[in-house]
């Protein structure tokens, strides 16, 4: 049997170009690819933190250092540049390799600079 689990996330990157009529979909800072495990032409799920929408789309490569996040063709309607969004891959795993998976997680901060990278998220406390 094979679980599907987290593979990677950008946590709360900044949205800095929105082109409608660009080809490709989600143009990434190259650099913050590689930190978090993702590969162009991958396919990512967004969920846009300032609306809540959630979409699924595909990873091109931006000049690494740039800190772009682009959402390209449709995806531009889903987002405004400024929003916050949350940029997540998942693959399978079977038993054994699930037993010992640890995500990359990679938190930005609003200019996409790099806060911090983990491979785990604490347990969450009851309010």
């Amino acid at each position: 049997m094979l679980s599907t689990l987290l593979k990677g996330k950008l946590h709360m990157a900044t949205v800095t170009q929105a082109e409608l009529w660009y080809d490709g979909s989600c143009a990434i800072d190259s650099s913050l690819l590689e930190l978090a495990g993702l590969s162009e032409f991958e396919q990512i799920d967004i969920y846009n933190v300032n609306n809540g929408e959630r979409f699924t789309t595909y990873i091109i490569k931006a000049e690494p250092g740039s800190g772009t996040i682009s959402m390209n063709g449709a995806a531009a309607r889903k987002v405004q540049v400024g929003d916050r969004v949350i940029i997540a891959t998942y693959a399978q795993y079977d038993e054994k390799e699930a037993a010992k998976h640890k995500p990359k997680l990679v938190y930005l901060n609003p200019d996409n600079t790099v806060e911090r990278t983990s491979n785990t998220i604490p347990v969450q406390i009851a309010s």
